[in-house]
């Protein structure tokens, strides 16, 4: 068991990494394809999926994490919707899928095919955030979806429930199913939030007694989801909105942390942050560990035909789609679920329903339950169809995994052009907020010591905001530019390398020099190339590591520059940026002589720069190394506050990368001004 669960957080950090490769495939593909893979190994690796265990480990942490993050004035504004779709399509889906279930698959009878209309109808919360992150989904759309993903749980499970029962005893009463449904539903709510409360009291009575130590108080945070929805299934309510009740409470707390527990704060944000990355791809790896064994208990099966039962799980997908589309319309129609005072035009209500229709995807939620369908009746039968209902249930994951991963980004491709607010520019305020990330980042880390260099790096930050505030123009605009200055900045250094080596054949300069230089340019080529390069390079980078650890006399041995060295290291990168100046002018056109001309001032401004240091002291040279240790904490701040963006679909996969591009500029900026230090 030890070995697989490394094996599966293995995987998931390969899962991220391919999803950089291939950013087109979403992560939880990619991680239900190697949780299968992992089943065809020589050890015959599997972990059998044990429902409770599943919800009480995997979901009661991820929705506890959805109440506590998710907005809560959104989702109060979107009650009415949320419910529509939580409640009244589920049961909508119960209804219509049983009986059309039924109709198909006369071997299913008609309260197992409830059961499993029920199991279907629930959208899963961590699918649909791992597959709302990847696109650039309307606010709104997006937050109907995870009110809609936190909500529907509860009915889907409780329908669920009662269907599963009716099967296995016979009898079924609607009036004891909806009594229970609104105890189950209304008590996890009032529970998860009445816990949280006194979970939240423990923590401040603590506190009163002296004790601020944050590791406590942090494992009390990461207890309390599992507790939570332990104790509320115990008292027969759903433990899933009591984890969701639980968060939005926590939340709440948040909101009025005081200026005390501010490191608590930090701590908590990357402990949870750590937590939901390992828990969000377990969740899909177990789905494909699982997905073998479904196949093969069907497949081999003589009594299905397996063309028959694959073609049902596309007419499933479909029913629940046609399900979902015409409702949404209905509630549009009806609820005004999409358009605002001004009445939003036909096309884009449309194109909303859609968006809405397709977004809404199954989970592991779903498999789970399935897998908690009883093997026996009460009369000692066999559960009917037992296998193909878990096979049907596991298909149509996939499946709407798959084609929302195909149809979200061509759809949300023209849902931008109709999105309200378009009036802002997001790329322009995602840069704001990175640089503002950045100086709060500056500002965090700023001592006594280092006060002096903290002061340039904010300045420096609060000046790109102030020329950023007055630009004009789109970001867009800037990118573009940003683009064609990568494209002079590499031709810059390929001239560089150039020089260099007619130096050494010169013999002006030692080969130790040039191999120092050419690592040097190697690492800003690096943060300036592209995903397929930069693997290249990495490679052959670790190759030359591996080929001098097999040749200590051929290893080139990293060591601090002693003065002479230092110094020798500016005056051959000054003949090299000479170089490169004169290669950039060279390169001028009409197309790109804006970019190129501020390339070559860099360039100028660099080798000013270089010229002073030559008469550096030892106090500024630390100035200088503290200064860069900013800068740098600093770019890794930016880019986290860009992929906080996009996961909230605050920006699109295309403008993410043009930002992070844009980051990685100033990086390779950072690296080239304190070269010698490199």
């Amino acid at each position: 068991m030890m070995l697989a669960i490394l094996a599966i957080i293995t995987l998931i950090g390969i899962s991220h990494v391919l999803n950089r490769i291939v950013p087109f495939i979403p992560v939880p593909i990619i991680q239900i394809a190697l949780g299968v893979l992992l089943t065809f190994l020589p050890t015959e690796m599997h972990i059998p999926l044990d429902p409770e265990l599943f919800m009480v480990l995997f979901i009661a942490p991820l929705l506890f994490n959805d109440g506590k993050v998710t907005p809560r004035d959104e989702l109060w504004k979107l009650r009415a919707p949320i419910l529509l779709l939580a409640v009244g399509l589920v049961f909508a889906t119960v209804l219509i899928g049983g009986y059309t279930i039924n109709a198909w698959i006369p071997t299913i009878p008609l309260a197992a095919a409830f059961g499993l209309a029920a199991i279907l109808s629930p959208t899963d919360a961590v699918a649909v955030s791992s597959m709302s992150a990847r696109v650039h989904l309307p606010k709104k759309i997006h937050r109907l979806l995870e009110g809609e993903a936190l909500m529907n749980d509860a009915s889907g499970l409780v329908a669920f429930k009662f269907a599963v029962a009716a099967t296995v005893t016979g009898a079924f009463s609607i009036w004891k199913a909806s009594f229970s449904f609104f105890v189950i539903a209304v008590g996890g709510l009032l529970f998860g939030a009445f816990l949280g409360l006194v979970i939240i009291w423990i923590r401040a009575m603590l506190r009163r007694f002296g004790m601020e130590d944050v590791t406590v108080h942090m494992m009390l945070v990461i207890v309390t989801p599992f507790l939570i929805y332990i104790l509320a299934e115990e008292l027969g309510v759903s433990g899933i909105l009591a984890a969701v009740a639980g968060g939005v409470i926590h939340a709440v707390e948040r909101d009025k942390i005081r200026h005390e527990e501010v490191e608590l704060r930090v701590v908590s944000d990357s402990t949870w942050s750590v937590i939901l990355f390992v828990l969000n791809g377990f969740v899909f790896v177990l789905l494909g560990l699982q997905i073998p064994d479904v196949m093969t208990a069907i497949f081999q099966d003589k009594a299905h035909n397996n063309v028959q039962v694959v073609g049902y799980v596309f007419l499933l997908y479909i029913l629940l789609i046609v399900i979902r589309c015409i409702w949404v319309y209905l509630s549009n129609r009806f609820a005004n679920i999409f358009s605002e005072k001004d009445q939003d035009q036909e096309r884009t209500s449309w194109l909303s329903i859609l968006l809405l229709s397709v977004s809404g995807v199954r989970g592991t939620l779903t498999l789970a339950g399935a897998f908690s369908i009883p093997l026996f009746l009460d009369n000692g039968q066999a559960f009917p169809e037992r296998d193909l209902i878990i096979f049907l249930a596991a298909g149509v994951i996939l499946l709407s995994l798959i084609t929302a991963s195909i149809a979200l980004p061509l759809l949300t491709s023209n849902a931008e052009k109709h999105q309200d607010g378009a009036e802002n520019d997001p790329a322009k305020e995602a840069l704001k907020k990175s640089i503002k990330a950045a100086i709060a980042a500056a500002q965090l880390a700023r001592t006594d010591e280092n006060d002096h260099a903290a002061a340039a790096v904010i300045s420096a930050y609060n000046q790109k905001l102030a020329s950023l505030k007055y630009a004009h123009g789109p970001a867009d605009n800037q990118m573009q530019m940003r683009e064609e200055e990568l494209e002079l900045r590499r031709l810059a250094i390929e001239a560089e390398r150039k020089h260099l080596n007619k130096l050494v054949e010169e013999g002006e300069v030692k080969p130790e020099e040039s191999k120092r230089i050419q690592t040097f340019l190697s690492g800003v080529e690096l943060v300036l190339t592209n995903r397929w390069r930069m693997f290249w390079m990495l490679l052959k980078g670790l190759l030359r590591k591996l080929a001098g650890t097999a040749n200590p006399d051929k290893k080139f041995r990293d060591h601090a520059l002693t003065p002479e060295e230092r110094l020798r290291f500016r005056q051959i990168r000054i003949r090299t940026s000479e170089a490169a100046i004169e290669a950039l002018k060279q390169a001028i056109i009409d197309e790109n002589k804006a970019a190129a001309y501020k390339v070559i001032a860099g360039y100028n401004r660099r080798l000013a720069e270089l010229r002073r240091q030559q008469s550096a002291d030892e106090g500024n040279e630390q100035f200088e190394e503290q200064k860069k240790e900013l800068q740098l904490a600093c770019i890794q701040a930016e880019r986290n506050q860009l992929q906080c963006l996009y996961e909230q679909s605050e920006l699109s996969r295309k403008q993410l990368n043009k930002l992070q591009m844009m980051v990685s500029y100033r990086e390779a900026d950072i690296i080239e001004e304190n070269a010698e230090e490199a």
